[in-house]
């Protein structure tokens, strides 16, 4: 009951309608109340808020959230719960309409004094503000408690509904109260706005539609709740084979553990052996080298004693060394000289060898001269029988035999003429051979001379191996039992088959040899599978009795070439 209202009717609130009271009281701008009453309700509002809500808290209904009980549940109320606020101040602005506060305002107000409104919106209509708002509250129980404490304040501050309606007296302040079915339908701006956004309940309606949401939710929470079961019985059975699977896991990986331990186990006991056996290794290692350590200690005391008793060794060395220095540099103008005589002897064999090669043509010239001489001896001897012949039957007085006498005997002359001059030649060829050979024998003997001085000056070991050439009789006899009818032929063919053999000889990838095992040593002999000699052989062919090409040195390949045409005696 509030204490400063005894002129009026008595009412009993709890805490909390008791500080709306005193709030809205205090902040009335009625002129009904005076300005001490005014702070007598306002200094009610500052201590229920400072004093008593500080030391026991506000008095809340026990079960705010549930619906009310002490009220008529039939009622049709405008839901969501909506306050009507009549009697706003309003001033006319310059363009002739009406403005009045803001909605935010008294919202602000209206949560100041603990009605929590979640918006007022002023309502306006073509002149302007109209002087009335209404007040949205939460659509929950708690916001249709605070819609009733909103009314009960403003009813008991007799600015309420009826107050605003009643006849007579001035109307100053605020009038406010909750819509119902009259406001919902009234022919005015309030109640189109209404129709606008809300519909009329009444409480039991609205439990009744909880209730079924409610209903729903469980049925909609049972449905989810025995899907949910479902589901937990399958994780649970996913669960159940997962926690064996693990089980078989951790008893395999114990298993694993466990052989691994003792395959660690044996690694150790090997690996310990295996150290064991190591450092018994390292300890004869380390005996022996003392031992060795001990026998280098005395070498170095020999070494020691023989390199006092050498020291006059090495000056004896020192002394050799100085007189070798000397020999050495007589030794190296002696090389020096022997390459310069090499120089000589590789030039003086090059001459030589030139030298033979022009002989070798002379000798086949010759030999060509000595058979067309022999023909013409031979058509001489002819032409003296024929000649007897005709002087024979001369005698008879044959004048056409002795024209044929005197043409043979022209032609005698003539042929005894060219023979002479063949036989001159052959001379003058024969004298040139003979100076040739002459001169190849001294420089021959000069070489020889020379290369033993250059041996006996410089005591190297110098060897002298002579060197020869293919043997071109035994091509010209194949050739020539080859071409019996024709001699130029043949000593043609003589001729280019030896020079072909020559250059054969001068390639040093041919080695027509074969090493075999002889007693006591390995010998190298002929290889008689060589591809070029057995061509050789099968073409000028072979005999048992046939001379070597080259007989100065066997192992050489002019041996060869002579073991292939050995015994050409034989025809082909």
């Amino acid at each position: 009951m509030c204490p400063f209202c005894q002129r009026k009717r008595k009412r009993d609130f709890n805490l909390k309608d008791l500080l709306q009271h005193a709030s809205g009281v205090g902040t009335s701008n009625s002129d009904k109340r005076s300005t001490d009453e005014k702070a007598k309700h306002l200094a009610l509002s500052k201590y229920l808020e400072n004093d008593l809500i500080a030391e026991g808290g506000p008095s809340k209904p026990a079960a705010e959230d549930e619906p009310p009980v002490d009220c008529d549940h039939d009622e049709k109320l405008v839901w969501p719960w909506i306050g009507v606020v009549a009697n706003i101040p309003t001033t006319r602005a310059k363009d002739g309409r009406f403005v009045g506060e803001s909605g935010s305002k008294l919202r602000d107000e209206y949560k100041r004094r603990g009605y929590n409104p979640t918006r007022v919106i002023p309502l306006w209509n073509f002149r302007g503000h109209s002087g009335n708002a209404v007040v949205e509250f939460k659509k929950d129980w708690p916001g249709y408690a605070n819609a009733m404490a909103f009314e009960r304040a403003h009813e008991a501050d007799r600015h309420g509904k009826k107050d605003w309606f009643a006849d007579g007296d001035h109307k100053s302040g605020l009038y406010a109260w909750v819509a119902r079915s009259d406001d919902y339908k009234a022919n005015n701006i309030v109640g189109e706005h209404l129709r606008k956004i809300g519909d009329l309940k009444s409480i039991s309606e609205i439990m009744e539609e909880d209730a079924r949401k409610q209903d729903s939710l469980v049925s909609n929470l049972t449905s989810i709740i025995e899907v949910k079961n479902k589901d937990l019985e399958e994780m649970e059975l996913k669960c159940n084979e997962t926690t064996n699977a693990i089980k078989n896991v951790i008893t395999e990986k114990d298993k694993l553990i466990q052989t691994y331990n003792e395959d660690i186990k044996k690694i150790q006991v090997s690996a310990q052996d295996h150290f064991k056996r190591i450092f018994n290794d390292h300890q004869k290692l380390k005996l022996q080298l003392e031992s060795q350590k001990k026998e280098l200690e005395s070498r170095i005391e020999q070494m020691e004693k023989r390199a006092v008793d050498n020291e006059s060794e090495s000056r004896k060395l020192a002394e050799e060394l100085e007189k070798n220095s000397v020999k050495n540099s007589s030794l190296q103008l002696a090389a020096a000289e022997q390459v310069k005589a090499n120089d000589k002897l590789l030039k003086l064999a090059e001459d030589q060898k030139r030298e033979k090669e022009e002989l070798h043509k002379k000798i086949i010239k010759l030999e060509k001269d000595l058979d067309t001489k022999q023909a013409l001896e031979l058509q001489i001897e002819q032409l003296r029988g024929n000649v007897n012949v005709v002087r024979s039957m001369g005698d008879d007085g044959d004048a056409e035999v002795l024209e044929k006498v005197d043409k043979m005997l022209k032609g005698l002359s003539e042929k005894e003429n060219e023979l002479e001059d063949l036989e001159a030649l052959n001379q003058t060829l024969i004298v040139k051979e003979r100076k040739s050979n002459d001169e190849l024998q001294e420089a021959r003997k000069e070489l020889i001379n020379g290369l033993k001085e250059i041996d006996m000056s410089s005591k190297a070991q110098l060897g002298i191996k002579r060197m020869g050439e293919l043997d071109s009789k035994p091509f010209q006899e194949a050739m020539r039992r080859k071409y019996k009818y024709n001699v130029e032929e043949a000593e043609d063919k003589a001729t280019e088959l030896c020079c072909l053999w020559e250059e054969y000889l001068k390639q040093p990838e041919w080695h027509p040899f074969k090493v075999v095992e002889g007693i006591g040593k390995a010998k190298e002999i002929i290889d008689e599978d060589d591809e070029r000699l057995k061509r050789l052989k099968n073409e000028l062919g072979y005999t048992e009795g046939g001379s070597c090409l080259y007989s100065e040195d066997i192992e050489t390949k002019e041996t060869a070439i002579g073991y292939g045409l050995k015994g050409l005696n034989k025809a082909s």
